[in-house]
């Protein structure tokens, strides 16, 4: 029986290592990748407070058109902590929309909740990476542009592109997708072999001989990791799948019961003038949830269509668990409000993928788990293909000792 899962383990492994091999490396890079772009670029998303009151944001949004006059504001992001930059999202995408800058909090779905930039609500469809506007980052106190990004073009963004597709665009999605499904029968069979005849053998399984030889070293680095780490692998290409298949994510649903789109968002009641300002919907949004950590504001798409202000608590359980209030867009009166407990169990579920996927539902210790995890999955298919060419250089010094029979 052993041969039968040995064969799947090998052959599976051989299709897929090197795809396994590159999406693990990038997810390594991508564990702590707001941390590093935040120490990569501090005046970006840090500032000294001046100990006086922040601008309004009437007049961060003229700093902005005053130096485009072609920018079309799509909402923005303002942070509690005094410290922060102010977020000004351009026109491809909302402060919640499609794929948004590593520094950013808000960014707590990649695709998850991009509407036509970033895939279907809550993860129906997910990806979309750049699919959005580039992002303004302005000193709330002075009005000054410390910078505009998009991410498009952004070291991270290639990173992203070659971990969800290999750049290869919907083929290379599948091509990644399948080799994740792979990836998860490979760790199964793997569990299978690791499975010691007998007891004397369980030590051998659980340790590292270091001082061996490098044959036997390189063949205890393959089980031995590949057993603590199995586990840990198997959770982040399962969750991973969420975001190479429709289907994937239709089974989530399907098996809460639960609908993808949840409740329809309240629409403003349609009134002669113009929508309120970013200050008085921030105003409204501070009245109606006054301990958030930050308030995401999406200008309406249309005439009847709320605003929407994505708060996020001071110790929320995920950054993907936010909370989603409605204003009247002619008024600034709330019409409701969508908290993430609220949510249906599908929904929820599908939020607290990205979290588990990428190590940060437990905070620092399991995202550092998380990139180690990673590293060694980097490192299995390795010692896997130098154990295959062993055995392929044993047999065939065996088969040439083999004698050759007389005619």
């Amino acid at each position: 029986m052993k041969v039968f899962f040995r064969n799947i383990h090998l052959y599976l492994s051989l299709a897929s290592g090197l795809i396994i091999a590159l999406v693990c490396l990038t997810g390594g890079l991508l564990v702590f990748e707001k941390e590093i772009e935040q120490a990569w670029h501090p005046q970006r998303y840090f500032v000294t407070p001046t100990g006086g009151p922040r601008l309004p944001l009437a007049q961060l949004v003229g700093a902005v058109q005053a130096t485009d006059s072609k920018a079309k504001v799509a909402g923005l992001k303002v942070y509690a902590d005094p410290a922060r930059t102010v977020e000004l999202s351009l026109a491809g995408g909302g402060p919640e929309g499609g794929r948004k800058p590593a520094g950013s909090e808000a960014g707590a779905a990649r695709g998850e909740k991009g509407g036509k930039q970033g895939g279907k609500k809550d993860g129906a469809k997910g990806g979309g990476e750049g699919g959005r506007g580039p992002v303004v980052y302005l000193n709330p106190y002075t009005g000054a542009v410390i910078d505009k990004v998009s991410y498009r073009d952004t070291f991270f963004f290639t990173v992203m592109a070659l971990h969800r597709g290999m750049v290869g665009g919907a083929v290379g999605k599948l091509v990644v997708g399948v080799s994740t499904l792979f990836f998860l029968f490979i760790i199964g069979t793997g569990l299978v072999l690791w499975w010691p005849a007998t007891r004397k053998a369980v030590r051998q399984r659980l340790t590292v001989k270091w001082d061996a030889s490098f044959k036997r070293l390189n063949h205890d680095l393959h089980i031995v990791l590949g057993f603590y780490s199995a586990l840990f692998l198997f959770v982040f290409a399962f969750t991973g799948l969420a975001w190479s298949f429709e289907w994937f994510n239709n089974g989530i649903f399907a098996l809460t019961h639960s609908d993808p789109k949840g409740p329809e968002a309240p629409k403003s009641a349609v009134a002669p003038g113009r929508t309120i300002s970013f200050d008085a919907a921030y105003a409204a949004a501070r009245q109606a949830v006054p301990a958030a950590a930050s308030y995401a504001i999406q200008l309406p798409k249309d005439s009847a269509e709320s605003i929407r202000v994505n708060t996020l608590a001071l110790n929320p359980a995920t950054e993907s668990a936010t909370d989603e209030l409605y204003l009247d867009q002619y008024t600034g009166r709330p019409l409701g409000k969508l908290n993430f407990a609220d949510r249906n169990l599908g929904q929820r579920v599908r939020r607290t993928f990205k979290p588990v996927h990428t190590g940060a539902i437990f905070g620092t210790p399991s995202k550092v788990l998380a990139m180690v995890v990673c590293l060694l999955g980097v490192t299995v298919p390795v010692t896997g293909t130098i154990m295959w060419l062993n055995r392929l250089k044993k047999a065939k010094k065996k088969q040439a000792k083999q004698p050759v029979l007389a005619a």
